[in-house]
């Protein structure tokens, strides 16, 4: 079968998302949309030179309607963060890009699934679902994953051990609600909180940290892409071979954690060729509960106050 992409937005995560993807795994066409039409041009002529390396593809610029026969729709495209802005920030900006798209891939006749990384994430992936009426489990963001990724690092660098031995989790808000799993953490198969020197102090330094790494990235190159254009490749990979994977990702809530409101927040599920195909609720302290939803609390407020018509 024919394995398609069509990716919008083609910034610094999307055009480096496109780079990786073609260097995990097999993709026989890949579509690129921007506003700008000029750089889906370039940028598709400019990767058509790693063929020899990767295999065969057919890359080109396109418009929604290529959409039509696609596997998946990735949704980079969006008003980046300024230094000191938030991502709720955005919402207003990004709220009206997401119009602009989701309207006329899902009138191209697409029936694949969309993938959303574009900020704020949470937000827009509920509003990419409501707008584009499909199933709950055929829209995906992006949610913590990276939050994740970077809380690993950290604590690998901490306790200097391998990042694969370090099983620990960002959740909620991918923004300034969120929340790190310290009480089931495990490093090397050992709670986090058994290893020397990890005390109350140092989690808080380490969960401010990991909330701040984006903005320092931010104000030192101007934006984040590696991280995030990893996390969609491992994502688009996963739909494509249809290979089951956890990780925690902006993903439908219904009732998980005591959440009254149906909305998508940063929580591990298993994603595949079917798209979301199982929400984990994993166990939370009563502590780690309230941050929940909290978080949940406060997207609710941010969707309360946005018109779609």
């Amino acid at each position: 079968m024919n394995k398609k992409v069509l990716l919008v937005g083609d910034g610094a995560v999307g055009s480096t998302f496109a780079n990786d993807l073609l260097q995990h795994t097999r993709v026989d066409e890949l579509v690129i949309c921007d506003v700008v039409k000029k750089r889906p041009l370039g940028d598709s002529m400019d990767l058509e030179d790693i063929l020899p390396f990767t295999g065969e593809c057919n890359i080109h610029s396109g418009e929604y309607s290529d959409a039509k026969d696609a596997d998946v729709v990735v949704i980079t495209a969006g008003v980046p963060r300024k230094p000191g802005e938030s991502r709720l920030d955005l919402v207003n900006k990004n709220v009206n890009i997401l119009k602009s798209i989701i309207q006329p891939v899902v009138e191209s006749g697409f029936n694949g699934i969309f993938l959303v990384s574009a900020n704020p994430v949470d937000i827009l992936t509920t509003l990419t679902q409501k707008l584009s009426g499909f199933p709950k489990n055929k829209v995906i963001g992006t949610g913590t994953s990276l939050d994740s990724a970077r809380l690993k690092v950290d604590l690998a660098r901490r306790l200097h051990v391998p990042v694969a031995e370090v099983n620990s989790m960002v959740l909620g808000e991918h923004g300034d609600t969120s929340f790190e799993n310290f009480d089931e953490s495990t490093v090397s198969g050992k709670p986090l909180k058994d290893f020397a020197g990890i005390d109350n102090s140092v989690l808080d330094q380490v969960e401010s940290g990991v909330r701040k790494k984006g903005g320092k990235i931010i104000e030192n190159k101007g934006a984040t892409f590696y991280g995030i254009a990893m996390m969609l490749t491992q994502i688009v990979t996963a739909i494509l071979t249809n290979r089951s994977i956890a990780l925690p990702l902006s993903a439908p809530i219904k009732g998980e954690y005591g959440i009254k409101n149906e909305l998508y927040l940063g929580t591990p599920a298993v994603v595949n060729g079917a798209g979301i195909s199982q929400v984990l609720e994993t166990e939370l302290s009563e502590t780690e509960k309230a941050k929940m939803l909290n978080s949940a609390s406060k997207m609710q407020e941010v969707l309360d106050n946005i018109a779609l018509d």
